[in-house]
């Protein structure tokens, strides 16, 4: 399932989009906008995993291909099709979330099969693979095994079929690096991911609390951001950096079951890896002035669980 990270980043860059939109009135459902989003990162979920079938289940087409040409050699008859049948893929197949999507998607109409094709003929060249379809037996894991290789080394370091994910969805940008981590997940425990619904409705809610909360918390967000600035000119901080410190600040001040350790260091890691190279100390050093003022003015109010 989508984490708690992977929201805020939905969020953030949702809020840096309403701060940078002209005009300002192209955002007037931020919340609809924001579930329209993660409906689009559920799309290429599942166009990921319905290429990832596509590419194994080209052996079939292959083997047929040559047994129907005019002058088939014994290579074109005997054609190992063993990852056709590959045990990951039929569960991926039977599963009947993935069944509605595949239906309501239609993935097939964005396929390029060429590129299908060219992905398959380089897997059949991998010792990898050569091992994996001498083996009789189907492994559990080297079933899985195989299915990892052709994502994480046939697919995502190949810059036509990165091209070809660009010309779909403009959102590969934004979600590449989750739909990674979602894929590996999946690939790993199948029943951990919702394939029709990446997030739970406890998710959804953090979502979009979250998401509102910073909207309409913006000015006092700012009134206590501002004062902890000393020389720094507010309008001269990366606008990112003050997404982030107003998510933060709303983290410490509403969401009482998330401990205020976790915000600070979620936040932290977020600015390092989106903003500039200084911005990681320095929301570092803006948060932890704020968390200490606020929870010494006792308007910092957690949920202690180990009592």
């Amino acid at each position: 399932m989508i984490s708690r990270r992977n929201i805020r980043v939905k969020v953030m860059q949702l809020l840096y989009m309403i701060e940078t939109a002209q005009p300002d009135s192209l955002f007037k459902q931020p919340v609809q906008t924001l579930e329209k989003q993660m409906d689009k990162s559920r799309e290429l979920f599942v166009y990921l995993l319905f290429f990832l079938s596509e590419v194994a289940r080209y052996a079939e087409t292959d083997a047929r291909k040559r047994a129907n040409r005019n002058l088939p050699t014994t290579e074109d008859l005997n054609i190992n099709i063993k990852i056709a049948g590959n045990e990951f893929i039929w569960n991926l197949l039977e599963n009947k979330a993935y069944q509605n999507a595949i239906e309501t998607d239609k993935p097939e109409n964005r396929l390029d099969e060429e590129l299908v094709k060219q992905i398959y003929n380089t897997l059949t060249e991998t010792t990898a693979y050569k091992t994996y379809i001498q083996e009789q037996s189907r492994d559990k894991t080297k079933e899985k095994d195989i299915i990892k290789l052709i994502f994480t080394q046939l697919m995502l370091p190949n810059e036509s079929f990165i091209a070809h994910i660009e010309e779909h969805f403009n959102n590969w940008d934004d979600d590449g690096e989750m739909m990674e981590q979602l894929i590996l997940t999946y690939l790993q425990k199948p029943k951990s991911v919702q394939i029709g619904q990446l997030m739970t409705d406890d998710k959804w809610h953090f979502a979009r609390v979250l998401l509102t909360t910073v909207l309409e918390k913006k000015d006092y967000c700012m009134d206590i951001i501002k004062p902890k600035l000393k020389n720094w000119d507010a309008d001269r901080i990366a606008l990112l950096d003050m997404v982030l410190m107003r998510m933060g600040i709303c983290e410490l001040l509403y969401f009482e079951t998330i401990p205020t350790k976790v915000t600070i260091n979620e936040y932290i890691d977020l600015a390092k890896e989106y903003s500039t190279a200084q911005s990681g100390q320095f929301i570092n050093g803006i948060l932890d002035n704020i968390h200490k003022e606020l929870a010494a003015a006792g308007k910092i109010n957690k949920i202690n669980f180990k009592k």
